[in-house]
């Protein structure tokens, strides 16, 4: 990560739909700044952003990409697009928050999803989480009946899942770490008409 130990992480949402509007809100809700991004120009959507929090910062596409953490809430296909912003992402890790459902198998040629995403954000830390929640669950406080609810997380890199666990801890969430993007990543995928086993599992952890 390419902040020191007396610089915080900064964060950035790239998409501001139904899901990258549930992710500002759990920032807001923590009172952490975040930047949010689409294709468009920030003043289409500045009122919004307002709406939830002032410490949702509207701005470009190519300002959000310099953050050190970036949540990719885009649809599955736009992801090539976000990825071309820059020729590399080092130092960056991007949290894939996509779901490749309706997306035929054969064309992710037998990998998982985010394998192919890690693949397009060339010399970046990818984790899959955070996709397992629909938005209006997402929406939520996480704080629900004595627990947190659960999110998975899936990475090939420990660094970056556990950069991201503390990042959800701190969002009020439970991360639970499934292992690599082969194996936890399987899980929480959607491809064709198939949802992930985990996918939509509401869980809670009770400490």
């Amino acid at each position: 990560m390419n902040n020191s130990a007396n610089k915080a992480a900064s964060y950035a949402i790239i998409g501001f739909g139904h899901i990258g509007k549930a992710l500002a809100r759990a920032f807001a809700r923590k009172g952490i700044q975040v930047s949010v991004a689409t294709t468009r120009d920030p003043e289409s959507f500045a009122s919004d952003a307002a709406e939830i929090g002032p410490g949702i910062i509207p701005t470009t596409l190519a300002e959000a990409v310099k953050a050190d953490i970036i949540f990719l809430a885009v649809r599955f296909e736009s992801h090539p697009d976000v990825a071309k912003v820059l020729p590399h992402w080092e130092g960056k890790t991007i949290v894939d928050v996509t779901n490749a459902y309706g997306v035929p198998a054969e064309k992710l040629g037998g990998m998982p999803s985010a394998r192919l995403v890690a693949q397009a954000f060339t010399g970046g830390k990818l984790v899959k989480g955070f996709n397992h929640l629909g938005a209006a669950k997402l929406d939520q406080d996480p704080a629900v009946h004595g627990g947190r609810r659960v999110v998975f997380l899936a990475s090939n890199d420990d660094g970056a899942t556990a950069e991201i666990g503390a990042l959800a801890e701190n969002l009020g969430f439970a991360p639970v770490k499934l292992g690599g993007l082969a194996e936890g990543g399987l899980l929480v995928q959607a491809h064709g008409n198939t949802w992930g086993k985990l996918i939509f599992q509401d869980l809670i952890k009770f400490n």
